[in-house]
């Protein structure tokens, strides 16, 4: 692929994702051409429809996230660098709440592969075992889950910002996984 197909194709989902960030209610491929300048034909050349253009800025976002995750998981202590990834989780969510959204949309027509989804997902996981390895998959679904929540409830405007109380709360799942497992008693 040339140079000049590579580049309009990532200004096209920056375009895409730059209506979107401006509330944008629907962001049409025509639309998106006008912002990149672009004959209203040029999308097609890259994206077969509009849900393949806007599965490419989920991508773009779950790319994001996943830069965000990592910068935020420096810490030494695996405790802190989860509480760490989550603010940045939920802050990324703050950011970018259409983003978002169309990240997690169910149903939106998006065919997101996988793999190129899971990346701050991997990051915690691995924070995750560190803290428990002896529950580890059911302590990365409870940290997902609180972060995730958090950061919908936020959107949703059902939470205000607090930054002190969502740190306390990320701190308190934490010390929960650091805890020994319970001890199993025989009946």
């Amino acid at each position: 692929m040339s140079e000049s197909v590579v580049s309009l194709h990532d200004r096209l989902v920056d375009c895409a994702l730059a209506l979107l960030e401006a509330g944008e209610s629907d962001v049409s491929l025509r639309a998106v051409a006008r912002a990149a300048g672009v004959s209203a034909m040029a999308p097609y050349r890259h994206f077969e429809d509009k849900a393949a253009l806007m599965g490419a800025v989920a991508l773009k976002g779950f790319a994001m996230l996943e830069a965000g995750a990592a910068r935020a998981n420096e810490a030494s202590d695996p405790g802190e660098a989860l509480t760490a990834q989550g603010l940045a989780y939920v802050g990324f969510a703050r950011a970018h709440p259409a983003l978002f959204r169309l990240m997690f949309a169910g149903g939106a027509g998006l065919d997101l592969p996988h793999d190129d989804c899971k990346g701050a997902y991997a990051l915690m996981v691995r924070r995750v075992a560190e803290l428990a390895p002896h529950q580890a998959e059911a302590g990365a679904l409870a940290c997902w889950g609180l972060v995730h929540g958090l950061a919908t409830l936020a959107l949703d405007g059902r939470i205000p910002a607090d930054p002190d109380g969502e740190r306390a709360a990320l701190a308190l799942m934490t010390q929960a996984l650091r805890a020994p497992p319970p001890a199993v008693t025989g009946s």
